[in-house]
């Protein structure tokens, strides 16, 4: 302990010993001390001198500290004191390099002697950054360090838990790769690094966070482990709790950690959309009224936050994920609410810059996003559209650089695949759609394009092309637009100023002889013609624009100037391959000609590939967002870089071509056109048969919802019989009761006042006997008729099962009503038997009326004889109820009858158009055989001319998968009428 003393602080006589010494002895009693405190204290004086002597500690101690974090589990404060004590020796960080040289100790080598203290900052943070990362590689050399220190982080002491996470955390930045290795194998290692979120100290949860920064970066399989542990909503939890934008350190931190999640991740993108999580990134936008307190720390925070949008719909994820998160980002309101910052005052100019290009990947290729930002209108007075508010930014030279590129993005955003944007840009410019009180899109683009600065130059010449893409009516439309040059002078057109700044030699040549200018202005005049015969044909119509494009490219200039010779070249090679040969003096013959004899072919191809091998092609050509580093080098635009690419190869054919091939290859371009409308016609003509065949399908359907519903009336109907049969069994019975109890005095009781209604029942038995044998024939008749029908269904085909199904109800309904008939009749038979047994009880009282019988009998007698009248009454009704059932179920079996009547005829329709389209479709076969015939010896022809052709085997593929979706459709056809 006088030891520990002495290296703690204490004054101890004699010569004090060396550093290594001290470490040295101290790593002894670690190893040696039987006593916990001896240990303890040992393992505080190494965390003491750990920064001083980091190199010696390291050396000597690391392998004594792990063993303590081993074997001496059950004291929290040792086990602090060794994760310590390993942080400080792993360590890089710079503010640990500055406590260092502020306690100005003479670092100490492995020998002990002194080293050269007079070295440079960057020279000893070197060194230290190459000491941290040799230490720990050694201490991940055995995976099981580092599961020890993920056990360790169970323990919830702080003294514990905190230096592990901070050790972790360093053993990440120094060996990111190999611990992510051992981590992602270890068993619930990701598990206990996210339990770390939610730790209720705050120092542990913050260090927590910058541990997942590292653990997550460029590992897409942690990255998708850690986002299904729920990361998603722990993070945004935290974010809303420390105040979302206006929050500090730790919302960029969470932010940060977000990034790493959903960046190139497209697993975890597709998880955060589908978890809702983008509809409560909203709340993060909501900026108050008051912009004047933006602190660096909020700038921050809404940097990024704006990041994670756009990574969410970034141009390089895949369309189908980009395009549902701008439809999720549209309906919960969070474009609205960036279109708000953005039309917004007091916003700072990096976050301005951000909102921008946000809004600008958020719109980009989605119609709906497109439609609402074209209706956003900057609160001004008079109100602006926001696009409007932001070219005047565009063409404004003295907004700063990355604005003015933030601002053409967003514009070549909106216009992207959107035709409708187009044609309302170019609309602006047409002499009908002038408004001289407003400023419009066109007017501001016009005005950059022949401004004196030429970055405007360069940018409204991108933009104008961009309203022109891939849209052949807005092509010609552009056409129309004419400009007013100077007082006393005719208006010209747009493409004749656009070419009179090119080839003319006034002032406007002086400023479009700036590199940028003319870059801008034939990328416009390539897009412009290209694809577009009738603007072509206009730009040859000026005189001296090919003499101009020749001389160009002819002239042997210095490096600056070899773009634009290529551009040259590239304007000049539309004209030639897009040439409807229209204007005499400039046919694609003639063109060619030209060139072959002022330029010659392989210069003008070596020419147009000064283009695609310049820097800057190369870097435009990687993603679609405008970024340069110096506004000199903005020279190419990503949409032409397609478009180079695209016609390159074609011009250069075009050029070598000769008159004979060109007039072989429209032969046969034509054959091939003539071939493609009698395929359409075909098609069209199958289509539709389809369509018939699709309206029968629906009668028949109809048909079967018909017979649907006469099921349900005829079970409606049987349903009432059988309560009518109830309730005459319920009246049999109870006349079967009074006479049993009566016996033959109630019969002797039956006098001659019912004589009458004994002659009527007598009538109404014989009338039921008369219809009972008039639907006995009916019945014989409808037996015949489904005997027929069952013969004519057996002659037919298979497919009949639907008429079959018709019979069998039909044969139902036939027994349902030879039933009723029994019951009938037998109802009729015991009706009889009261009638022939009230006559016999009116002949007994004739024989025996001499009999004297009292008055009160008699008067009893006749009261009985009222009850049974009455029930002869309601069996009468019961009787009429029952003949009017029988007659409704005959008239349902007419009908029936003759829906099977129907049936039949439209199934003898429907045969015989199937065998009519079977015909025409053999017809059809036959005339594309001999047409494929035709192709084929074609193609053979281009081929010895050495013309490229598609392969043979891709289009007979593509003809045979159309064969069989159309036999597919026949057979389905037929079977559909066979059942």
């Amino acid at each position: 302990m006088n030891f520990l003393r002495g290296v703690m602080g204490g004054q101890a006589a004699g010569p004090q010993p060396s550093g290594a010494e001290t470490i040295h002895k101290l790593c002894d009693r670690v190893a040696s001390s039987t006593l916990l405190e001896d240990r303890r204290d040992a393992v505080r004086a190494l965390k003491s001198l750990s920064k001083k002597y980091r190199l010696e500690v390291g050396t000597q101690a690391m392998d004594h500290l792990v063993n303590i974090l081993q074997t001496d589990r059950s004291d929290s404060e040792i086990l602090g004191y060794a994760l310590d004590t390993l942080y400080n020796i792993l360590c890089n960080d710079e503010e640990e390099e500055q406590d260092e040289s502020e306690d100005a100790v003479t670092p100490i080598s492995a020998s002990g002697k002194p080293k050269n203290a007079s070295s440079p900052d960057e020279t000893a943070q070197k060194q230290s950054d190459d000491l941290g990362a040799q230490f720990t590689e050694q201490f991940v050399q055995d995976p099981e360090h580092v599961t020890l220190l993920l056990a360790l982080l169970e323990e919830f002491d702080f003294h514990v838990r905190w230096p592990g996470v901070k050790l972790l955390t360093a053993l990440l930045k120094n060996q990111g790769v190999q611990v992510q290795g051992i981590i992602l194998v270890s068993p619930m290692g990701v598990s206990r690094l996210m339990d770390l979120l939610a730790d209720s100290r705050e120092v542990i949860r913050n260090d927590g966070l910058l541990l997942l920064q590292q653990l997550t970066k460029s590992n897409a399989a942690i990255q998708k482990i850690v986002a299904f542990e729920s990361a998603f909503e722990r993070l945004l939890d935290i974010i809303t709790e420390e105040g979302s934008s206006d929050g500090g350190i730790v919302v960029e931190d969470c932010l940060l950690l977000l990034l790493n999640l959903l960046k190139n991740n497209s697993s975890n993108q597709n998880f955060f959309k589908e978890g809702s999580y983008i509809q409560r990134m909203k709340p993060w936008f909501e900026i108050g009224d008051d912009n004047s307190g933006w602190s660096a720390q909020k700038v921050t925070n809404l940097h990024l936050m704006l990041q994670l949008v756009r990574v969410m719909v970034s141009p390089v994820n895949s369309p189908g994920a980009t395009s549902s998160c701008q439809k999720s980002m549209y309906q919960c309101g969070l474009l609205q609410q960036l279109c708000t910052i953005l039309m917004a005052t007091g916003v700072p100019a990096d976050i301005l810059t951000e909102t921008i290009n946000t809004v600008s990947e958020v719109i980009r290729g989605s119609q709906v996003n497109q439609d609402y930002f074209a209706s956003v209108n900057a609160p001004s007075n008079p109100p602006r559209p926001a696009i409007v508010v932001l070219l005047m930014s565009m063409v404004n030279e003295r907004q700063p650089f990355v604005l003015r590129c933030a601002v053409l993005y967003c514009f070549q955003c909106f216009l992207y695949k959107n035709q409708k944007g187009q044609g309302e840009i170019v609309a602006t410019l047409l002499p009908s759609t002038i408004d001289a009180n407003s400023i419009s899109a066109g007017q501001l683009l016009c005005g950059g394009l022949f401004s004196a600065d030429s970055l405007s130059n360069w940018c409204a010449a991108v933009a104008l092309a961009h309203s022109l893409q891939d849209n052949l009516t807005q092509k010609e439309q552009l056409l129309r637009v004419q400009l007013a040059t100077s007082l006393g002078k005719p208006p010209v057109s747009l493409l004749q100023q656009c070419t009179n700044i090119l080839s003319q030699g006034d002032k406007i040549v002086r400023r479009g002889s700036k590199v940028q200018t003319r870059v801008g202005l034939l990328m416009l005049l390539c897009t412009w013609i290209n694809n577009c015969p009738i603007a072509v044909t206009h730009f040859l119509h000026n005189q001296e624009n090919v003499p101009f494009l020749t001389a160009q490219i002819s002239e042997n200039l210095g490096e600056d100037e070899r773009l634009v010779q290529g551009l040259c070249a590239l304007l000049l090679g539309i004209c030639i391959y897009y040439n409807d040969n229209s204007l005499e003096n400039y046919t694609k013959e003639k063109l060619k000609q030209l060139i072959e004899k002022r330029i010659g072919k392989e210069n003008f191809v070596e020419k147009l590939g000064f283009i695609t091998k310049h820097e800057l092609y190369s870097r435009a050509a990687q993603k679609p967002q405008p970024v340069f580093p110096a506004p000199e080098q903005m020279l190419f635009d990503h949409e032409f870089t397609k478009l180079v690419k695209e016609l390159e190869g074609v011009i250069t054919k075009a050029v070598h071509k000769s008159n004979e091939e060109e007039k072989k290859e429209e032969e046969v371009k034509k054959t091939l056109e003539q071939h493609d409308n009698i395929v359409t016609q075909y098609k069209e003509l199958i289509r539709e048969q389809d369509s018939q065949i699709q309206e029968l399908k629906e009668q028949v359907e109809s048909m079967s919802s018909q017979n649907e519903q006469m099921q349900t009336t005829v079970s409606q109907q049987l349903a009432q019989i059988q309560q009518h049969k109830d309730q005459y069994n319920i009246l049999k019975l109870k006349i079967g009761k009074e006479s049993q109890s009566n016996g033959q005095v109630d019969v002797s009781q039956v006098n001659g006042l019912q004589t009458e209604e004994l002659t009527q029942l007598r009538e109404e038995v014989e009338e039921l006997r008369k219809q009972h044998a008039l639907f006995q024939t009916q019945l014989g008749d409808k037996d015949a008729l489904i005997s027929a029908l069952r013969s004519e269904t057996a002659d037919s085909s298979a497919g009949g099962s639907d008429h079959t199904e018709l019979l069998k109800e039909l044969e139902a309904l036939r027994n349902q009503v030879q039933a009723q008939s029994a019951e009938i009749n037998q109802m009729q038979t015991e009706r009889q038997e009261l009638l022939r047994r009230a006559e016999a009880g009116s002949s007994d009282e004739v024989s025996g009326s001499g009999g004297s019988l009292e008055a009160g009998a008699t008067a009893e007698v006749e009261s009985r004889l009222a009850a049974q009248t009455a029930e002869t009454e309601i069996l009468k009704e019961a009787a009429k109820g029952l003949s009017e059932s029988r007659a409704e179920l005959e008239q349902q079996l007419a009908a029936a009858t003759s829906t099977v009547a129907i049936l039949q005829t439209e199934k003898a329709k429907l045969q015989t158009e199937v065998q009519e389209s079977k015909k025409e479709q053999d017809d059809l076969l036959m005339l594309l055989a001999d047409q494929d015939q035709k192709i084929h010896s074609l193609r053979l022809r281009l081929k010895d001319l050495g013309e490229p052709v598609d392969d043979e085997d891709d289009l007979d593929c593509r003809d045979q998968t159309d064969e069989e979706d159309y036999e597919e459709d026949d057979e389905k056809e037929e079977d559909k009428d066979e059942n």
